[in-house]
């Protein structure tokens, strides 16, 4: 099942090519007949939902040429039927588990829909590419001196060397706009004329070209936390450190407030403290954490993993991960255990390798990264002085840097898409600038702003905001859509 075809993929991936139509030569594809069988996961199986694989091309160019296949799920509409509606959660990541999830945060609307989850081309069970990364991610800290950024280069060349070897056939035609395309032959083939959908994130950008392609095609659309499609790019999270810094000061007011529980301080500013001491400690020996070896270039990252959120439960996660870092760091025996042991395993180890080398896949394939080293050293530096934790995260250097040039430039969003986009003032991933940017570039679009709210995906995580729920469900029940509106 590993063996490598001249495409580098694995020969059960690839299956033989599908006749074209002389007048479209995305006929077959279009009109394939679906197999639907069990989905093989749990909470897919329970809800009764169903599974298929749909046959798209490798390259959209030469649609006679090979083909790969595409996981979809479809959890089917139990009452009177609005139409089909598209899922993705951002990432990007695997989404044919969503559909059963936003039927539980949409009682009023989901129901209404055939739900369809789809894991993008790369991904999941979509042809997925598994380059065996040591690591569940490609996002790292630099570290704080240039040793530590040397590093970060040399892992990067190394994750990038490790797919180019494994898959180097096969990740040009892995993109977003490949994605894209896969989604329209999805519509197709489920015979539908128009799909709606729910996007966050990265789904927010997929939702955003797939527009662009295929204007019209698009019925109620939600996005949720929004990219700018302008700076969509491998330098994603480059742009957020002040968000995330932001956040880290809101918490720590948070943790201060419960110190008899944490002894990270008593004030924002002895939290900080903590969290500053923490990372000074890292790096100069890493911290021990069970099995584990935490040092400068890791912290960050933990930290950015749980800045997503502001509800009591993740702030929580995020104090009592600081509390074991720092009792490392003043030489307790830690064990991994809680949020802190998960981050680690998905950090430290290739047991989500799948994950990783997926999504810098369609990262790295949209749009290239500068190639130079020295561009990247010199935003960490300008960066760090005035954003000290999350400076060398955002600015790192990433794999994409020593990747193949796309194929394709990226897409420029400019179309007209009513539809209703979600963002909240204080997002860590997906900043809030990038709901006004794409609500400037798509026509007809509503904006629903949540204020003074550090969280990502708002909707989407089910944050439980009463105006934005209400706006959402009455979109999605009736197709209105309200005005521009501020919700507390």
């Amino acid at each position: 099942m590993r063996a490598l075809t001249a495409l580098g993929l694995t020969a059960a991936a690839l299956v033989p090519a599908v006749p074209a139509a002389a007048a479209d030569p995305l006929d077959a594809f279009h009109h394939q007949k679906l197999r639907w069988t069990t989905c093989h996961m749990k909470e897919l199986d329970d809800a009764g939902a169903r599974c298929a694989d749909v046959t798209v091309p490798l390259d959209y160019a030469r649609p006679r040429g090979r083909t790969i296949k595409v996981a979809i799920s479809r959890l089917k509409a139990t009452g009177p039927r609005l139409g089909t509606m598209l899922i993705n959660g951002g990432g990007p990541g695997p989404a044919i588990d969503m559909p059963p999830y936003i039927r539980s945060i949409t009682p009023k609307a989901g129901p209404r829909f055939d739900l369809i989850g789809m894991d993008p081309r790369g991904l999941g069970r979509s042809t997925p590419v598994d380059c065996g990364w040591p690591s569940g991610t490609w996002i790292r800290a630099a570290g704080g001196d240039r040793r530590g950024f040397d590093a970060s280069v040399a892992s990067a060349r190394s994750l990038a060397g490790r797919c180019l070897a494994k898959y180097g056939s096969y990740l040009p035609y892995i993109s977003t706009r490949n994605i894209a395309r896969d989604m329209d032959v999805v519509r197709a083939a489920l015979g539908e004329r128009k799909i709606s959908y729910n996007g966050a994130s990265y789904g927010t950008y997929l939702g955003a070209v797939y527009a662009t392609l295929f204007p019209g095609r698009l019925d109620r659309t939600v996005l949720d936390s929004n990219v700018d499609p302008d700076r969509w790019s491998p330098r994603l999270i480059h742009g957020t450190e002040e968000a995330n810094e932001r956040a880290l000061a809101h918490w720590a007011d948070w943790t201060a407030r419960r110190d008899t529980a944490y002894h990270l301080g008593r004030t924002r500013a002895e939290v900080l403290a903590t969290v500053h001491r923490v990372l000074a400690r890292a790096g100069r020996s890493p911290l021990l954490v069970g099995p584990y070896k935490v040092d400068d270039t890791v912290v960050p990252t933990l930290l950015f993993n749980l800045l997503s959120d502001d509800r009591d439960q993740p702030r929580t996660d995020l104090a009592r991960t600081v509390a074991d870092l720092n009792r490392a760091a003043n030489g307790a025996h830690v064990p991994a255990s809680g949020a802190l042991g998960d981050a680690l395993k998905f950090l430290l180890t290739g047991a989500d390798s799948r994950y990783g080398s997926g999504q810098a896949a369609i990262i790295c394939g949209d749009a290239p990264a500068p190639r130079n080293p020295e561009t990247y050293w010199r935003d960490i530096q300008r960066e760090r002085r005035v954003h000290p934790v999350f400076g060398s995260l955002g600015a790192n250097i990433g794999p994409c840097a020593f990747w193949p040039s796309p194929r394709e430039p990226r897409t420029k969003v400019r179309t007209t898409l009513p539809s209703l986009l979600i963002g909240a003032t204080g997002d860590t991933r997906t900043v809030y600038a990038g709901s006004l940017a794409l609500h400037r570039d798509l026509k007809g679009s509503r904006l629903l702003t949540l204020k003074n709210a550090d969280v990502h995906a708002p909707y989407q995580a089910a944050y439980g905001n009463p105006c934005l729920t209400t706006h959402v469900d009455t979109y999605l029940l009736t197709t209105h859509l309200p005005p521009n509106t501020t919700c507390p």
